[in-house]
């Protein structure tokens, strides 16, 4: 059928035209792909309707096909399931789509299911079947694990991924697969498998090809990917010092420069200040109400810890143009109906080019409007990163997000998801399963394994009756015992965070939750902030802190497990092609105004020592009274930094006997000893080589502590680990310890163990970054090496060695022994 021939598409067109709007070109396209049943991906920049692309196409294709009464039809089944990444995004894209939906003059209705979901509203939604669901990941799952399950989605048309690049490249990416596989297998068996279609929604990211081919799998067929031709114009400034500390530390300028930013709120419509962590946002919220007191109430704080009802009131507020500015974290990167945002402030390098541009297109979030982004940088080398992301951004180069393969603790917990709802016949789901992206390559001895692990516990533990959870009936999977199906329910799901404790008032108000290992370390009386407020800790009861409102000035500033994101790749890779062009000018200004206000920095770096181009790699050893520094610069990240730290630190100690304390960033890393470092032209290059790369990184890092560790999650995730109840009090490490135990007996008695095989598999892949590190010394081994012998610390070096001393010093202290070595260093250079 022909798009502008069918009804539908002329009464979308008529109320479009009617708001004094028309379809773009990439959204037409769509809807003839949806009416013609095919499947694919939208990519199109932040603000240009790809949402409306693929709900606007499920309207268009109902209209269809009843065009004399589509406005009267009732209860019509589901028809679209909307899988959504975010609660928050969930409640905008609802809103947005009942608007629509009324203004058509349809019968339609949107339900909405997520954690925040009553259980009143799911029984609901369970007895009249809303035409539209918007879900997460997991609580898609969990529809899944319900008896007759298949009833639910019967007469779906569409299934829509939204911000499809959000999810590529994690654990819930893989659970939105292994769903897609359960409906499209549902449908096969009832012979209806032409009649739906698959459809991502995309903004930023590198591998567009492959993020769809991972999304339609199940169908086995190609699918298509709809780019919108249309550029969006962003406009990014950076807010500079107004003297550039020749010697900069992390963090340390950030604040300092706050007051910079109350003129770009008071002139702006709305604002959103983005910081990378939790504890930082909430001393940039107290920063600004005390700098402009005047915008007490105007200013409010939003992140992942907050609780949900003033989420939902700042999300509201902002929605209605009630605040001023926000100051908020990923937990409003994606959004769809924030129109009076115009102004977006990041704090600090958000160190991947997708991520800033995904948050800066959070402003002029409306087709052919401008996003304006202002960067500020944490301390001084972070204008450099500034500078790289304005030329990452003219090139398009835009980070791509790897697809997880064989993620076996998924699987496990999908299996006990199907057999706690109708149960599962094994070589049926087993197909299904194969059709997936993620597990394409599982063989059927693993299979087998797995099958074996869920109903005998597997080899090591089939002793203990608490992992035989499933029971093989007529052929059927199943998980007869209701308190261990129970378990299974409260646990579905792939993020495993820190044992969070509610922290509440007196009067037992909620004001959000803190991690357990942050709070453990606090004594009665002791003042932190949260929500923006002090609160004084009162006592920690089961899983509560009870707190009171302080009226103290010093406060502790919490912070969340997982904060520090490390520098991309991509943006890694025009860094250095930044200091091709510091090294290469000579004379003249720098075009870019970043690298122009860091001259003297430069200069300073020059005289000491060197600034390496982008086939380069500068080493610099240095002595003071604190030992024998080696400092290294590849610029890659501080993952990849920890793990060719470690392997260079190894390979050193098997020429002579040595120790080395490591500090690194995402510049680079230091190695300190007592003793001289054998690192020179006669073996650098051997050093950095990547030959016998695995055998000498499991040699150099507590490879084995390390998937200790990852193994919890993966425990977690796969049911061998038991969280408690809602309200219990299991502590994070007693979780550990259950989990270590676990990790110790398949060590010894199942060391073939899939799970094992995964925890080791992980620790090399995300947090070694392996093939990163690889390509990385390969790219060292084939360029240029230059080593440098200063006679002080250099302006590069200077926020790596102020890392290394973070651990042992209080943060005045801290404050103080920098300002001391900043004068000192400065004096030097006078001489």
């Amino acid at each position: 059928m022909q798009l502008q021939k069918s009804e539908g598409y002329k009464i979308i067109h008529e109320w479009l035209l009617s708001k004094g709007l028309s379809a773009f070109p990439f959204q037409e396209k769509t809807w003839q792909h949806i009416i013609n049943h095919q499947s694919g991906l939208v990519n199109a920049p932040t603000g240009f309707g790809k949402t409306y692309a693929v709900f606007l196409g499920a309207l268009i294709q109902f209209i269809n096909q009843y065009p004399a009464d589509y406005n009267k039809r009732k209860n019509n089944k589901l028809q679209l399931l909307w899988i959504s990444p975010l609660r928050a995004l969930a409640k905008d894209v609802g809103r947005a789509m009942e608007e629509t939906i009324e203004a058509l003059g349809m019968n339609w209705k949107v339900g909405i299911r997520n954690g925040d979901t009553t259980v009143s509203e799911r029984q609901k939604q369970q007895r009249n079947i809303p035409e539209i669901l918007v879900i997460t990941p997991e609580s898609l799952h969990l529809l899944l694990a319900q008896k007759n399950n298949a009833a639910f989605f019967t007469g779906l048309k569409i299934i829509a991924v939204d911000e499809w690049h959000e999810l590529l490249g994690s654990k819930r990416g893989v659970q939105v697969e292994l769903a897609i596989s359960r409906i499209i297998g549902q449908r096969k068996i009832l012979n209806e498998i032409n009649d739906i279609s698959v459809w991502g929604i995309s903004a930023t990211i590198g591998n567009l090809t492959e993020a769809k081919d991972v999304l339609v799998s199940s169908l086995n067929k190609e699918g298509v990917i709809i780019r919108a031709a249309l550029n969006k114009r962003t406009e990014i400034s950076s807010i500079l010092p107004d003297e550039i500390e020749k010697y900069p530390w992390a963090g340390h300028l950030g604040l300092k420069l706050a007051d910079k930013i109350i003129p770009i709120i008071k002139q702006s419509n709305t604002t959103l200040v983005f910081i990378n962590t939790r504890g930082m946002s909430e001393r940039w919220y107290q920063a600004i109400v005390t700098i402009a007191p005047e915008l007490s109430g105007l200013v409010a704080l939003h992140h992942g810890s907050m609780e949900h009802e003033i989420r939902t009131w700042v999300e509201e507020s902002l929605h209605k143009q009630k605040l001023k500015a926000v100051v908020c974290t990923a937990s409003l990167d994606l959004g769809v109906d924030f129109r009076p945002v115009d102004t977006v402030i990041q704090v600090g390098s958000p160190k991947g080019v997708a991520r800033f541009l995904q948050r800066a297109g959070r402003s002029g979030h409306q087709p052919g409007e401008t996003s304006n982004i202002y960067f500020l940088p944490t301390h001084s080398l972070e204008l450099i990163e500034a500078a790289a992301l304005k030329t990452a951004i003219k090139k398009n180069v835009i980070e791509s997000r790897q697809p997880m393969l064989l993620c076996f603790d998924v699987l496990i917990q999908y299996l006990c998801t199907l057999a706690t709802g109708d149960g599962f016949i094994a070589e049926q789901i087993f197909n299904e399963v194969k059709q997936t992206y993620c597990y394409k390559e599982i063989t059927e001895e693993e299979w087998q394994y797995l099958l074996h692990n869920i109903t005998q516990g597997g080899v090591a533990l089939q002793q203990y009756d608490e992992f035989k959870k499933v029971e093989i009936e007529n052929g059927i999977y199943k998980i007869k015992n209701r308190a261990i199906a129970m378990r299974h329910r409260l646990h579905i799901g792939t993020i495993v965070s820190e044992a969070m404790l509610k922290v509440k008032l007196m009067n037992g108000r909620y004001i959000g939750v803190i991690e357990e290992w942050f709070i453990s370390r606090l004594e009665p009386g002791a003042v932190f902030t949260l929500s923006g407020r002090n609160l004084e800790l009162i006592t920690i009861k089961d899983m509560d802190v009870i707190v009171k409102q302080s009226s103290s000035k010093k406060t502790i500033v919490p912070s969340w497990q997982g904060g520090r994101m490390p520098l991309s790749a991509n943006l890694g890779a025009m860094l250095r092609k930044m200091f091709d062009k510091v090294a290469e000018k000579k004379t003249g200004k720098f075009e870019e105004i970043e690298l122009e206000v860091l001259k003297p920095l430069f200069q300073l770096q020059q005289q000491l020592s060197a600034i390496p181009q982008a086939n380069e790699l500068l080493i610099e050893h240095i002595e003071t009274k604190d030992g024998f520094h080696v400092f290294v610069y590849p610029f890659e990240g501080r993952l990849v930094h920890e793990a060719m730290a470690a392997l260079l630190a190894y390979r050193i100690a098997t020429i002579i006997p040595i120790t080395f304390s490591i500090a690194m960033n995402d510049y680079g890393f230091e190695l300190l000893s007592d003793k001289p470092v054998p690192l020179d032209d006669s073996n650098v290059y051997e050093l950095f080589s990547i030959d016998n790369l695995l055998a000498d990184i499991q040699q150099s890092v507590n490879s084995v502590e390390m998937a200790k560790r990852k193994f919890r999650d993966i425990a977690v995730i796969g049911g061998l680990v038991f969280q408690g109840y809602p309200g219990e009090y299991k502590k994070a490490r007693h979780l550990q310890s259950s989990s270590s135990l676990i990790f110790s007996v398949l060590s010894e008695y199942e060391k073939d163990s899939l799970l094992l095989r995964q925890a080791y598999q992980e620790v090399f892949d995300q947090q070694m970054e392996e093939v990163r590190l690889r390509n990385a010394l390969q790219r060292i081994s084939s360029g240029k090496i230059i080593v440098r012998f200063p006679g002080q610390l250099t302006p590069f070096c200077f926020p790596i060695k102020v890392d290394s001393m973070r651990e042992n010093l209080t943060s005045e202290k801290l404050e103080e022994r920098i300002l001391r070595m900043q004068q000192q260093l400065e004096k030097e250079n006078r001489k």
